[in-house]
């Protein structure tokens, strides 16, 4: 099949992704729930779902990216039966699925994870050492060989001594675990014959458990011990004898606690205190998140045993792609993305003839202003945050700079720019977040640095007796200004690495400042160190030192910017998005066109997004804010007069209060009742102040200052304590409304029309006022989605209505109906910016073979005076003249008795009465 002939799935060389609707599972959200939701999401135009993960993951997991097991989808959403039941339902509306994949990170927290719990009980000796990148011999000698587990809820002498630290058995399996609250750490079986001797055991049992002492592997003979004592155990002599064994055990006695510390001490981990993790933590985390491990994907055996399962369903034809949760934690995306794409494609022939033979691959993936997705990777693209962050700022207005300048510096005291202030969070957070973590880079770069040399000299001897506070002073210089995620030389694969050199030099560059003079060469040797080729054979030493400065990058950019620079750098916060640079407040519709062309050339089949499971706030909230940048003046003025009412509170400061107000405005309801704000802006209001880490956090709180914060809160949504207050957001609100509403439905038509694979956010199908996570996985009210849908009307009509957010589903149905009339328009359709008088308007012609579409965006609409009835504008954006290219007579998709016939006159696309939104085809 192709998609000449408007089916889904194309050839080998076609994507068979149109358009995709990302959904969130779990939290009582089901595959069947899903599937009962297809003929909806078919009616409206989606191709594909995009599921959230599916993999069996932690009891009660809200997101599913805490995996347990890859080889099993999770029994709360139904399991495989219910899969392959989306699955017959999607075939039968002739669509498709997605699933987020997350080669990354397990669950290592509490129980489930047979693998973590295997390397626990064997350490080095586990089948499964290696699939977690721990470092098996740092630290203090008498840590080496253990797993640093830092789960307890204190000291671990105060948690042997308080009795939290339990020694129990599990009949099932018979294996022995010290349990501390929600974790439990498993006792290695070659202790359990230590353990069966203090009590009447079987003397065949005991002997048993013996052997498996002499021999100190988990092998057959390990299981059939296990298996006669889990029989055992479930006998009542067996439950008597056990439940005296425990007794011994008790550390609420002395002998007790002595007993189990003995056993403690001889197993392949150590349990210490959760506050110390950051300082001592063993092995990768995601991020600085203890719950989540590190896998090593890199390594063929752990591939395998991660992705099996997930090409058996594609073999299968129960999926048609993935998308990659955080690329850039994998040690060799190249390498991995390759390996993904190769597997795939020996399966492919043995998919069902109905699901087609093609894969596509989407990679979670951040890209610096002057990065670019490497195509050595061979994926699809990105999942959207470069679009998000393109047609973000092109609606923004750049005129607004310098009175949002003036009033930030009025609330900061000084003006602070978002890359100093990101450099004050690096600051704050590598010591902070990440010690053991710069520690083992450290160790790494000292032994690097002293294989090199020796290479280099006949003698052995060193020249340059480099120390370990000398490189930890450079790298800290280093990392203060390494501003891209990372770096690629511990890739495996041969890879185009000028960016990656262009990024290691300016942060050198920026970093001498920071160093004495004598460090500069130290530093020099450092940054060859770390852009060694794979080619020229670098050591196993040099090695380990790129990848653990690339495995540290990434986290520390992300903890700077995202979750710290983002709650500090308050100006305008509608551009602090994932994928953004909150520095830049707008650029020009050139440049906009610009960022698609390049797409349409390099990754014409990426995604485009404007909403995630990530975004720090909605897409129509960022809308609201957006208009901001067009009057500056009144808003600071409103700004202006509420801080005033701040003096004497304790909090929040100027600062958190302007993050407050902005965001109070982006999700202002129309009803004029703000009190249903409380509890939603709350959660998010202590999550806001502690991720900004500037008087509060989530180690140590300052219960104090956040209470302050959320009786303010409180204090302004209380219509009997600030009603001028209400008066005026809601004034403001009011008056901005139908110009962020304009803004999101070209947002809309931009994700809709533009080169690329439109992804629609769950919900977001109407305006979406959501905040930060968990707010932005709220359930969704689908029975009223598909209500509105079925409503007969007409899109001016709708606009009417438009505060429900049917305009908006209505625009959504039309276009992705358009894209399914004309696939190849869409992904193979060339894309042609066109000159337009009126800075008001993004225009674009669209042409494959004899069909063409021509799009026509308003931006920057407050000036044109919509009507708050319907949104039509009391002035009409100026003429455009076409390219000779443009078809004569064209054929309104979101209006289709609208006719436009054009020439080489210049034309007035918006009539009075009209909507303006336009976009016009001409069909084959």
């Amino acid at each position: 099949m192709n998609n000449e002939s408007g089916t889904l799935f194309g050839s080998v060389t076609d994507s068979p992704v149109r358009a995709t609707i990302r959904l969130q599972f779990r939290q009582g959200f089901t595959l069947d729930d899903a599937t009962e939701l297809v003929p909806y999401f078919a009616e409206l135009g989606i191709s594909h779902i995009y599921a959230s993960p599916l993999f069996r993951s932690r009891l009660g997991s809200a997101h599913g990216y805490d995996i347990l097991d890859y080889g099993s989808i999770e029994p709360d959403l139904g399991g495989e039966g219910a899969l392959r039941r989306l699955v017959t339902a999607l075939r039968a509306h002739r669509m498709g699925l997605i699933i987020d994949i997350v080669p990354n990170h397990m669950a290592v927290g509490g129980a489930g994870n047979i693998w973590w719990e295997n390397v626990l009980a064997w350490g080095e000796n586990s089948p499964y050492a290696r699939f977690f990148d721990i470092s098996w011999k740092a630290y203090a000698p008498e840590r080496h060989g253990k797993v640093v587990l830092p789960f307890l809820d204190r000291p671990y002498g105060e948690a042997l001594a308080s009795g939290v630290l339990k020694l129990k058995n599990d009949p099932e399996t018979g294996l022995f675990f010290v349990f501390h609250h929600q974790h439990r750490f498993p006792v290695c079986p070659a202790h359990y014959g230590s353990l069966l001797k203090q009590v009447a055991a079987p003397r065949e049992l005991c002997a048993a458990f013996c052997a498996v002492t002499e021999r100190m592997i988990p092998d057959s003979d390990v299981d059939r011990a296990l298996a006669g004592l889990s029989g055992w155990s479930q006998t009542p002599e067996g439950q008597e004898n056990l439940n005296r064994l425990m007794s011994l055990y008790n550390p609420e006695t002395s002998e007790g606690r002595k007993k189990l510390h003995t056993l403690i001490c001889r197993q392949n981990w150590r349990a210490i205190w959760w506050r110390t993790a950051n300082e001592v933590i063993n092995w990768r985390r995601f991020f600085d998140n203890t719950e989540l491990g590190a896998i090593t994907a890199e390594r063929m055996e752990v591939f395998e045993a991660t992705h099996d399962y997930v090409i058996s369903l594609f073999a299968h034809g129960l999926i048609d792609g993935v998308r990659v949760d955080h690329i850039d934690g994998l040690t060799a995306p190249a390498v991995y993305c390759r390996r993904l794409r190769d597997r795939f494609l020996q399966v492919a022939p043995f998919r069902p003839a109905e699901a087609g033979n093609r894969i596509s691959i989407y990679v979670e993936k951040i890209l610096g202003a002057t990065e670019r997705l490497p195509v050595e990777w061979c994926v699809e693209g990105t999942t959207g945050y470069d679009f998000m962050d393109q047609v973000s700022a092109v609606l923004h207005d750049e005129n607004g700079k310098a009175v949002l300048n003036e009033l930030w510096e009025e609330c900061s005291g000084c003006n602070p720019a978002v890359a100093a202030i990101e450099l004050t969070a690096r600051n704050e957070i590598l010591p902070g977040l990440f010690a053991a973590e710069f520690s083992r880079l450290i160790s790494c770069l000292k032994e690097a640095l002293l294989a090199e040399e020796g290479r280099e000299r006949d003698d052995g001897c060193s020249i340059h007796d480099d120390t370990d506070f000398a490189i930890s002073d450079v790298m800290r210089a280093v990392f203060r200004h390494f501003v891209p995620y990372r770096t690629y030389y511990a890739d495996g694969m041969l890879l185009d690495h000028r960016t990656d050199l262009a990024s290691l030099n300016d942060a050198a560059k920026k970093s001498r400042p920071d160093l004495l003079p004598s460090r500069y060469g130290l530093l020099d040797r450092i940054i060859a160190l770390l852009a060694s080729h794979p080619e020229n054979m670098p050591s196993i030493m040099i090695r380990e030192a790129q990848r653990a400065f690339e495995h540290l990058t990434a986290p520390l950019s992300a903890k700077s910017l995202e979750d710290t620079a983002f709650y500090r750098y308050v100006r305008l916060i509608s551009r602090n998005e994932v994928g953004s640079d909150p520095g830049i407040l707008a650029r020009t519709v050139s440049d906009f066109h610009t960022a698609c062309t390049v797409r349409l050339r390099n990754y014409p089949h990426a995604m485009l997004a404007t909403a995630t499971h990530d975004h720090k706030r909605g897409e129509d909230s960022r809308m609201r804010i957006a208009v901001i940048s067009e009057t500056a003046e009144e808003w600071r003025g409103c700004v202006r007069r509420w801080l005033t009412k701040l003096t004497g509170r304790a909090g929040p400061d100027h600062v958190d209060a302007l993050m407050l107000y902005q965001t109070l405005l982006s999700v202002w309801p129309s009803d004029g009742r703000p009190e249903r704000l409380v509890s939603r802006v709350s959660e998010w209001f202590t999550k806001a102040l502690r991720e900004g880490k500037r008087h509060t956090n989530w180690l140590d709180p300052d219960e104090t200052y956040e209470a302050a914060c959320q009786d303010y809160l409180a204090m302004l949504l209380d219509s009997q304590r600030s009603s001028v207050f209400l008066a005026e957001m809601t004034a403001f609100s009011e008056r901005i409304a139908p110009a962020a509403a304009l803004n999101g439905l070209s947002q809309t038509l931009l994700r809709l029309t533009t080169p690329g694979v439109p992804d629609l956010y769950q919900g977001c199908e109407l305006w979406d006022f959501s905040l930060v996570d968990p707010d932005n996985r709220r359930p969704v009210d689908f029975s009223r989605r598909e209500a509105l849908l079925r409503n007969e009307t007409d899109f001016d009509q709708a606009a009417t209505e438009w505060k429900n957010g049917a305009v908006k589903l209505l625009l959504i149905r039309l276009l992705l109906q358009c894209r399914a009339r004309h696939p190849l328009l869409f992904t193979c359709g060339s894309y042609e910016p066109v000159a337009a008088t009126d800075d008001h308007l993004i225009v674009f012609h669209r042409l494959y073979e004899n069909t063409q579409l021509l799009v026509v965006a308003p931006r920057h609409t407050l000036l044109l005076g919509p009507d708050g009835k319907n949104l039509r504008p009391e002035k009409m954006p100026e003429p455009v003249r076409f390219p000779a290219s443009c078809h004569k007579s064209w054929r309104s998709v979101i209006r289709p008795a609208r006719r436009l016939q054009i020439g080489t006159e210049a034309v007035q696309f918006f009539e009075p009465g009209l909507v303006p939104v336009e976009c016009f085809i001409v069909e084959a």
